[in-house]
């Protein structure tokens, strides 16, 4: 991609609202979450919008671009293919790390299933850049990072929010896909003010922007997705349009969707929104850029559109590969452990890691495990039809010692194993849930590794019942 490019207003597609979103007025482009596209299979809905020249921009969850290990290539490769095959001017994906442990730690790696914060500090930053550039280098077309929304902080930090976002985009050119809802979330939980962080960060960066709803729940907001935008999220959106004009701004709504004409009077209030702090922002001067010394431009653009970096031209310079394990490894290694601490303290109940706040940690954990069966049930509907009303109790009494390992469809399967060789009563429920393990599993390994002699273990035993 070689030009400037508008988006303009979007909105989230998903399966549950694909004919809706065909049938809104005024969508000029839609987002869609990388992992849940097979590039040679894409949906339907989604080809017709591509037909009408509706844009569509791959949304990565999964890389983990601020955890400690390296990117994975097999990963860059399936968000490279996405974006090739949908056209898209620029892929996104989060300022997060999803995953710990593992060679680093020399400890057993472990799956968050949700978005996780990194620590603001100049260890995480390094590492953080290096994974950029890495994806960078991987990806056919630019990549614009998002901030995220976090209920918990690290303690030590050595930068704010748009400090370390400024720094960020200094030293890589990476784009930014800021989401103002998350801001919000932040000044509920982390008391952090949205309009310094807006003072600090490169706003002229800003590829995109994010506008999602939630609610809060004694003290704590949460980051949903599945409510209505507040006020609160509209106001930060109207500080950000007063100082430069967002490319494109999406409006997102991952379950509990509304009637399509609901979501059509959010984005309504989107565009009113927008229209009303431009026309402000105009009144007072014509410059709609950010104030000086606020952030780098890493290439010039017209009011309202996205400039494309030159991604080569990167400030600071990568090690090389002679010094990097004496230059690199270190902080790699101690931003490992940290996390790896966190991690396991989230999921699987060890001691709180020192200088966290112990009661929000216990908010996490529980959100973190009520995003697994969210999706799990996804996944898998068929275990919440045959559990019923038990299938969430009986999922959050699972999780909460037995970490995911493996992705959400080997959870799926392990938290069924983990029922019935629990010995539940022998009944017709009893009876699917097994019969739907055995289908599933597969034919038994047939390597002689520990893992493989458990399971085919497992089948025997299920077998037998």
């Amino acid at each position: 991609m070689t030009k400037s490019e508008r988006l303009g207003t979007g909105i989230g597609w998903r399966p549950e609202i694909a004919e809706a979103v065909e049938r809104m007025p005024g969508i000029d482009w839609v987002e869609a979450v990388a992992e849940n596209l097979c590039p040679g299979h894409l949906p339907e809905s989604l080809l017709r919008l591509r037909e009408r020249g509706v844009t569509v921009v791959p949304h990565g969850v999964s890389l983990g671009l601020g955890g400690a290990d390296r990117p994975d290539e097999a990963r860059l490769t399936a968000l490279a293919e996405r974006a090739e095959a949908l056209g898209s001017p620029l892929v996104t994906e989060h300022i997060a790390f999803v995953r710990a442990g593992g060679p680093l730690t020399a400890s057993p790696l472990l799956e968050a299933g949700h978005l996780l914060p990194v620590p603001r500090t100049r260890d995480a930053l390094r590492v953080l850049c290096e994974n950029v550039r890495a994806a960078q280098a991987a990806l056919p077309v630019p990549l614009a990072v998002e901030n995220i929304a976090a209920l918990i902080s690290w303690p030590g930090e050595e930068m704010t929010e748009g400090q370390f976002l400024y720094d960020l985009v200094d030293r890589t050119g990476v784009r930014l896909l800021i989401d103002v809802a998350n801001l919000h979330t932040n000044h509920v939980n982390r008391d952090e003010d949205p309009a310094k962080a807006l003072d600090e960060l490169p706003v002229e960066a800003i590829a995109y922007v994010h506008v999602a709803g939630g609610f809060e729940r004694d003290g704590v907001w949460h980051d949903s997705h599945a409510h209505p935008v507040p006020r609160p999220v509209l106001d930060i959106l109207a500080d950000l349009a007063s100082r430069v004009t967002p490319p494109g701004v999406l409006l997102e709504r991952d379950e509990n969707f509304p009637e399509p004409a609901e979501l059509e009077r959010e984005l309504t209030a989107i565009r009113d929104t927008l229209k009303k702090a431009e026309a402000g922002a105009r009144a007072t001067g014509p410059d709609r850029t950010a104030p000086a010394g606020t952030g780098p431009t890493p290439s010039a653009a017209a009011p309202g559109e996205m400039a494309v970096p030159d991604q080569a031209a990167a400030p600071e310079e990568v090690p090389a590969p002679d010094s990097r394990a004496a230059a690199g490894d270190a902080p790699r290694q101690r931003v490992a452990l940290a996390q790896a601490a966190l991690l396991s303290a989230l999921v699987a109940g060890t001691p709180a890691p020192e200088g966290f706040d112990r009661v929000r940690l216990g908010v996490q954990a529980r959100a973190l495990a009520a995003k697994r069966a969210d999706v799990v049930a996804k996944v898998a509907p068929e275990l919440p039809e045959i559990l019923a009303d038990g299938y969430r109790p009986a999922f959050l009494a699972y999780a909460q010692r037995r970490p995911m390992t493996g992705g959400y469809r080997r959870d799926a399967l392990d938290f069924a194993e983990h029922l019935l060789l629990a010995g539940l009563p022998e009944s017709a429920r009893t009876r699917r849930l097994r019969a739907w393990w055995l289908e599933r599993s597969g034919p038994a390994p047939l390597s002689g590794r520990p893992v493989a002699r458990l399971a085919r273990a497992t089948r025997r035993a299920l077998l037998r019942r």
